[in-house]
C-alpha cells in the first residue's frame, strides 16, 4: 500500500540562510530537522513524500532541500511530489474571495493544495519539528481507512526559553474527544502553567502529526468553500486542521490517538538551537542515528 507523508513547508521564507529556522543545521554534519523526519518516515515505511511550498520559493527550496532529498529517495523507490499553497487559489472555491489578503489560509487549505496528488492514506507533519522515530512507526502502521493523531506528552514538547502553543487533547479510551488550542504554555520548575494557572504536563498534545484516509480530501473540498463564505475575518481567519477535526468530532468521526513518549525538538526561539543541537548530538552518540544519516536505509 502506498503511504504518503505530507510535509507542511510553505512557511519557509524565500531568503535562505540567517533567520530561516527550518533551514538551520542542527547537527555537526549539516543536517536540518526535516532530514531527520524524512529519514524516520522512510525507515517506518512511507514511500511517497509531498512537499507543500509556494511557487516563489520553489527554485531555492529544490536547491537547498528538494533535489538533495530526491537523490536520496530515488534509489529507495520513494516518490517525491510538490504541491503549492497560494492564497489566490481560494478564488476557485469562492469567486468573491478578497485577493488583497496576504495572510496564509491555514493548514487545511495547505492540504487541499495536494488535490490530485493524494490517492492513498497519508500523514501530515510540520517541516520544522523533530517528532522522534516511534511516531512515524505508529503512523505508518495505523494508516488505512481511519483517522488518527499522534499524541505527544506535553512535558516533552516545552521550550526552556518561552511560551509555546499546543493543542491539548481530551482523550477517552484511546479516542480523541476534543482539542483545546492553548497559547503561551510556559515551563516552570514544577511543571507548566498558562497565565499563572498550572497545566497537567502529562496531558497529550497535538503537534500537527495527523493520519488521514484518502477520503479526507473530500472533507476539505466540501468544507473549504463553506469556510470562505462564513469566516469571521476575511483577512485573518484560517482553515486549520484542529478546527476541522473538532467539527468532524461533533459530526461523529472517530480519531484514534496514537501516544508516543518521544521528545519533540524544535527551534521555536533562537535560544533553543544550542539545546536542540546537543540533543541531536546525544542521539547520534547513542547510535540512534548515523552521522551519515541516510546510510542505513
Amino acid at each position: 500500500m502506498k503511504k504518503t507523508l505530507v510535509i507542511l513547508a510553505a512557511g519557509i521564507g524565500s531568503r535562505f540562510g540567517g533567520g530561516i529556522k527550518q533551514l538551520e543545521p542542527i547537527d555537526d554534519y549539516g543536517h536540518i530537522i526535516i532530514d531527520y523526519s524524512i529519514h524516520d518516515a522512510i525507515a517506518a515505511g512511507f514511500n511517497k513524500l509531498i512537499f507543500i511550498i509556494r511557487h516563489e520559493i520553489e527554485a531555492d527550496f529544490k536547491e537547498v532541500i528538494g533535489d538533495r532529498i530526491a537523490a536520496i529517495c530515488e534509489p529507495l523507490g520513494v516518490e517525491i511530489a510538490y504541491a503549492y499553497q497560494e492564497i489566490s487559489d481560494a478564488v476557485r472555491y469562492c469567486p468573491t474571495f478578497d485577493t488583497s489578503r496576504t495572510k496564509p489560509l491555514g493548514t487545511g487549505h495547505a492540504i487541499l493544495s495536494c488535490d490530485g496528488l493524494i490517492d492513498s492514506p497519508f500523514a501530515v507533519i510540520n517541516a520544522d519539528d523533530y517528532y522522534g522515530k516511534s511516531g512515524f512507526v505508529k503512523a505508518a502502521s495505523f494508516l488505512g481507512d481511519s483517522y488518527g493523531l499522534v499524541g505527544y506528552v506535553l512535558k516533552n514538547t516545552l521550550s526552556d526559553n518561552g511560551g509555546v502553543t499546543r493543542g491539548i487533547c481530551s482523550v477517552s479510551d484511546g479516542t480523541l474527544t476534543g482539542i483545546a488550542e492553548t497559547k503561551n504554555i510556559v515551563k516552570t520548575v514544577s511543571g507548566a502553567e498558562v497565565d499563572g494557572v498550572p497545566v497537567d504536563v502529562e496531558s497529550l498534545v497535538s503537534m500537527n502529526f495527523w493520519c488521514y484516509p484518502a477520503e479526507f480530501m473530500d472533507v476539505l473540498r466540501e468544507g473549504f468553500p463553506r469556510f470562505l463564505a462564513t469566516m469571521p475575518d476575511p483577512m485573518k481567519s484560517e482553515y486549520l486542521l484542529p478546527i476541522i477535526a473538532d467539527s468532524q468530532l461533533h459530526s461523529g468521526t472517530r480519531f484514534t490517538v496514537l501516544p508516543t513518549d518521544d521528545k519533540w525538538f524544535g527551534v521555536t526561539y533562537k535560544e533553543d538551537k544550542p539545546a536542540v543541537m546537543e540533543s541531536f548530538k546525544a542521539l547520534i552518540a547513542s547510535g540512534a542515528y548515523s552521522p551519515d544519516l541516510f546510510s542505513d536505509l
